[in-house]
């Protein structure tokens, strides 16, 4: 019994992110909480993008069990079935990271997420989702959007739905890897980069390449981090060990949340102040523009994919119930804050 009580279970992921890059500690973060709840009997040992393999070509790995698991965005598995960017990518119907995260665990996107990999692709891996995060910017430009005619044969980096929205709304697609973007930033390669946080932003070179960022979109409103791990691998351990792992995920969605309302302040404070960027509000016209380009790319992928179509009716059916309750009840935010700081007015 002693023998069994001692024994060590150690499991490699690799994440989607560089180890500078804020979204490989949000991995870090969760396998600790493995580590520590289990009195390290489950050892997870966190590895950068590329170690093992692309990032892209994670979910294959996983699966093979070439790794044990990854830390990743449904997105990335985009090309495999256009239903996996409904799943923190899509338009959110009004939903936060937040209220999404509500919607997997009890509106039913935990079955329909199993039903994707378990029976639409078959698939030995075990899905968790963790990681709320805050509304992404509209992007960096070289000069302020003032309006949706502005995306006008703009060349932009984007991908999944979000590549979709933007070419709904005239913008032309550039496909950029990560590591070259800022470069083709400066050189006129691209005339604008949708990213993802002031933190991510600011630790990839974005302020060097552009000095105009956006703030607010419904391009990326609610997404989420995944942790994806090897049934088989998963299946042999110990309930304890398999209920430390479930229950780790939701602690580490409460940990980011509260991390990232810390740290993407100071950077973008820092981004202002120190490297002279402007953070502008997009206008409400480039917000409404959105919503209509969103319901062409939705009716084509609807119309193409019966499996996004069961996704996007539950997704409406949690949101119409949910959002309509949070509008009803949570009060406005703006009202407090410009009586005890001044009006938050931007540029």
């Amino acid at each position: 019994m002693i023998a069994k009580a001692q024994q060590v279970t150690t499991l490699r992921l690799q994440g989607a992110w560089t180890a500078k890059d804020i979204f490989h500690e949000y991995a870090l973060d969760f396998c600790r909480k493995i580590n520590e709840m289990s009195g390290n009997r489950l050892r997870v040992e966190v590895l950068p993008a590329g170690a093992v393999v692309k990032p892209q070509d994670m979910l294959d790995a996983v699966h093979r069990g070439v790794i044990d698991g990854c830390h990743a965005v449904p997105a990335l598995w985009h090309g495999r079935n256009t239903a996996f960017s409904l799943f923190g990518s899509g338009p959110a119907v009004g939903m936060d990271a937040n209220g999404f995260l509500a919607w997997i665990r009890y509106g039913g996107g935990t079955e329909l997420y199993a039903e994707l990999i378990h029976r639409q692709l078959n698939l030995n891996v075990v899905p968790f989702f963790t990681g709320p995060m805050p509304t992404q910017p509209l992007g960096w430009f070289k000069k302020p959007v003032r309006s949706s005619a502005d995306f006008k044969g703009l060349k932009i980096r984007a991908t999944g739905l979000a590549a979709d929205l933007y070419r709904a709304m005239g913008a032309r697609i550039e496909t950029v890897a990560e590591q070259d973007i800022v470069a083709a930033l400066k050189a006129g390669q691209l005339d604008a980069v949708e990213f993802n946080n002031a933190s991510s932003d600011r630790w990839l070179g974005l302020p060097d390449a552009a000095k105009i960022c956006m703030l607010k979109s419904h391009h990326q409103p609610a997404e989420v981090f995944e942790v994806l791990i090897n049934r088989g691998k998963y299946d042999a351990l110990p309930a304890d060990l398999r209920a430390v792992v479930r229950y780790a995920a939701e602690a580490a969605s409460a940990d980011m949340s509260w991390k990232a309302l810390h740290r993407y302040p100071d950077d973008q404070a820092w981004m202002r102040d120190r490297q002279g960027v402007v953070f502008h509000e997009t206008p409400a016209e480039v917000l409404r523009a959105q919503m209509k380009a969103w319901s062409e790319v939705l009716a084509w992928h609807v119309q193409s994919n019966p499996f996004f179509e069961k996704v996007w009716k539950a997704q409406q059916a949690w949101a119409k119930r949910t959002v309509g309750w949070s509008r009803d009840t949570l009060v406005d935010s703006a009202i407090a804050y410009d009586y005890w700081f001044g009006s938050r007015n931007r540029k």
